[in-house]
Parts: C-alpha cells; structure tokens; sequence
C-alpha cells in the first residue's frame, strides 16, 4: 500500500473508532484524529520522517487550521494540556517543513531564525485566531497554567536530545498515563540519563528548568525510574553528584 494511502485509511480508521465513544471523548479525540494518523505512519521510535510529512503538508495544515479554529477555554483541563502539547509538537513540524532547502530539511532546529532571534520566538502558531511563538506556548502557557513538570517530556524540540516525539497524539482522557509513560521512558533511556557509582547523568534539560523540578532532579527520579537505578539511588542517598550532559540539536529525522 502506498504511503499516502495509508495516511488515509489511518485517518479514515481513527475517524470511524470515534463512533463509539462518549460524545466528551469523541470530540478530544476528533480534534487530534489527524494529527494522531501523521504522527503513526511518519514517526517511529521517536524518528522523525520529515520528508513524509513533507508529502503530506497539506494534511498537516489542515490540522493546524483545527487549532487555529478552536478556542481552547471551550475545552477541559486536561483537554487544554494536551492541545497545547499537540500544538507545540505540530507546530515544530511545520516550522521544520517551512525551512526545507534543496528538498531537504535543515541540519538542526536552531539553524531556523535570523541574528536577533531564534526558532522558537518566531511567530508561527495560529491558536484560536491568534498568532503566538512555540515559547508562548511552553513558557507562556503550559508552564504558567499547569503545575507539571512532565511536560518537560513530551513537549518536542526536533532534536536528539530532545524526548521522542510519540507516535500518537496526546488526548484528555489519557494524558495522564501518557506523561507518565513518557517521562519513564525518557528516565530509562541511558542515551539520556544514566548512573555510574554516585555519578548521576542527567540531561540539560533539568539544568535549563530546575525550578519545575521541586527538590531537585534525584526525587524526581526517585518517583519515576524502577528497578537497579531507583535502588542505586535510594542506597546512595545523598552522596549522589549531579552531572549535566552536553545537549546534541541535530535534527531527530530518518
């Protein structure tokens, strides 16, 4: 089956799932029936198929147009977390997709933007009739809003570094598990954090946003790592030393 045709059936399938759901729930899950349908048969493992997506723009703009007609105060709380979580990570995406060059997308994220700004100042995302910048979105909203340093985890920079961007949309009903599948996974991950003896290698990302981390970066892993690492760092208590690593922002593409 062609890849286009299989976006299609994709959405067609998520679109017809809707049917038996509650009218509350088929609504959130309408919203990002879409988006949810790109991100299965463009992403994979946290790899990001840029030049897919690219064959599929006009579908991805079609979603955007969604958020930029819906008025997120309409929406739940947790409906609310999870739009504006889609919209960044969406957003991210088109901006990568608008700076192609020679058919192909820039080697990193922060070669977007010009000397007196960066990617994530440009105002690119349309939300309920307004244009914003993916830092008003992060920092102006979802870190002002809501208390949940998770979303630190899923929220996507289209770096290596960066969380991997899931395969699925965050929704409402289920972002709860879903923050916490993703921040787990993320913890786990050696290519992100690791511990050797009392070393405790974090990503820069704990660095950048300490302040959402309430006592530091150890009892936050403490509560969401398990097995060998929980018990190393339960055993080593407060001899643990706190190490950052370098962050790599080479595009997270195939």
């Amino acid at each position: 089956m062609k890849r286009g045709t299989l976006l299609f059936v994709k959405i067609g399938l998520v679109l017809c799932s809707l049917l038996s759901g509650s009218i509350v729930n088929a609504e959130d899950r309408a919203l990002h029936s879409v988006w949810g349908a790109l991100l299965e048969v463009h992403v994979k493992n946290g790899v990001v198929d840029y030049q897919g997506f690219k064959k599929d723009e006009g579908v991805l703009d079609g979603y955007l147009d969604t958020l930029n007609r819906t008025d997120p105060a309409d929406l739940s709380d947790d409906e609310r977390l999870a739009f504006y979580i889609n919209a960044y990570n969406a957003y991210t995406v088109k901006l990568i997709l608008d700076n192609f060059s020679d058919g192909k997308p820039p080697s990193s994220i922060r070669k977007i933007g010009g000397f007196f700004t960066n990617p994530w100042k440009l105002k690119i995302a349309g939300i309920n009739g307004e244009k914003i910048t993916l830092d008003d979105i992060e920092h102006g909203i979802i870190r002002v809003e809501f208390d949940e340093p998770r979303i630190h985890f899923s929220v996507n920079c289209a770096s290596i570094s960066c969380p991997p961007l899931l395969s699925e949309p965050y929704l409402g009903e289920t972002i709860d598990a879903q923050l916490t599948m993703a921040t787990k996974a993320f913890l786990a991950d050696r290519e992100f954090n690791y511990l050797e003896g009392n070393n405790l290698y974090i990503s820069s990302i704990f660095k950048w946003y300490g302040e959402d981390f309430e006592g530091g970066p150890v009892p936050f892993f403490l509560k969401y790592t398990s097995g060998d690492i929980q018990q190393k760092l339960e055993s080593a208590g407060d001899s643990i030393r706190v190490k950052y690593l370098d962050y790599d922002w080479s595009l997270n593409n195939k």
